[in-house]
């Protein structure tokens, strides 16, 4: 069955299914939905989990195994298959049918993925996976819906904010609910009122905080780069490391870019104009320059390099791969600055930082 974000909370107290596939390209939403599932089950004693990121050279005998292996002391576990692409392999559907025939009630499978295309969603072994399980379609947050999230999320870290403060507000997170939550983190710390009470925000409030991190922006250095601006993009990303900002949020904000490039520029390789393209995908009129820019260098050979390049570093952030993490970010951001990959490893020697 389809269900929406808001209904998962229902469907795991009301239903014990198999299986859950997360579709969608909102970074946080998907994380919070996955979290959600684990936690139930982790009370429902779920206490183990086995994650396998599947990409295309992924071998599904791996799962085939995973899911095969029975437990003399009936240990329950999450399986968690996370997806670099919508689209499943043929030897990807056949395992999943494989499992779905002989269920075992010890295992939950937790499957995300980018959003799934209509296509997908119509074919029999896609019909048939949602008859046995959840699907969540997870989609982005637009502007006309966001100062409602955004309340919500104020509130519940008891917040309250002004019209005007909710419109700055509304401006400057548009499209990226991570840097949303970073925002409102920093609005708590800087309200300057005991935690038990209320925090009134207004627009000044806003503003300052704004104005204090506009000097080194996550934002502008995504946009620097995009305009291929390779100096100035080193320098930024230094004096954001001297800050001491967690990289996790920089390389959140590139992974976010590149996944909206992507579908722009595959309009380009089928021949549609870049101001049509940009026109259509609703580009904000003061970035119009910055991604315009982008679609004339980049394609999407070299974007899905860089998305597998970001999934390296996330495992480096999280200790899963050993790579000097700032080093691998100024890599990631000189290739998408324009910089092939041999020449940026020679600049990145001259040691920017």
């Amino acid at each position: 069955m389809k269900i929406k974000p808001e209904q998962l909370s229902r469907t795991l107290n009301n239903d014990e299914l198999p299986l859950y596939w997360l579709t969608g390209d909102e970074p946080l939403l998907m994380q919070e939905a996955a979290d959600a599932i684990r936690k139930h089950y982790k009370e429902k004693g779920f206490a183990e989990r086995e994650v396998f990121n599947v990409d295309k050279s992924f071998d599904w005998s791996l799962f085939s195994q995973s899911t095969g292996n029975l437990s003399l002391f009936s240990d329950k576990k999450i399986i968690e298959l996370r997806l670099s692409t919508a689209k499943l392999d043929d030897p990807g559907k056949k395992a999943l049918r494989h499992y779905l025939s002989d269920l075992n009630p010890d295992f939950v499978i937790l499957i995300s993925g980018p959003k799934l295309g209509a296509q997908t969603l119509k074919t029999n072994w896609f019909t048939e996976i949602e008859r046995h399980g959840a699907v969540v379609q997870i989609w982005p947050i637009n502007r006309d819906n966001l100062a409602t999230w955004l309340v919500q999320r104020l509130l519940r870290d008891g917040i309250r904010a002004d019209t005007d403060a909710l419109h700055l507000l509304v401006d400057k997170v548009e499209g990226n609910l991570l840097a949303a939550m970073q925002e409102i983190e920093k609005l708590k710390l800087l309200a300057g009122e005991e935690r038990n009470e209320t925090i009134h925000l207004d627009a000044k409030t806003v503003l300052q905080v704004i104005a204090d991190s506009s000097r080194y922006s996550v934002y502008q250095l995504v946009d620097s780069a995009l305009l291929g601006d390779i100096a100035r993009t080193q320098k930024m990303l230094a004096g954001l490391k001297n800050e001491g900002l967690f990289p996790l949020i920089i390389l959140s904000a590139i992974f976010h870019e590149l996944r909206s490039l992507l579908p722009m520029l595959e309009k380009k390789q089928q021949g549609q104009g870049v101001n049509a393209i940009i026109q259509s995908a609703r580009v904000w009129s003061n970035r119009k320059q910055t991604v315009a820019a982008a679609l004339a260098r980049l394609d999407t050979q070299t974007v899905w390099e860089l998305l597998d390049h970001s999934r390296i570093i996330d495992q480096s952030i999280k200790g899963m791969f050993q790579a000097n993490t700032w080093d691998e970010l100024s890599q990631l951001l000189l290739r998408l600055s324009g910089v092939e990959l041999l020449a940026a490893q020679k600049i990145a020697a001259k040691k920017l930082f």
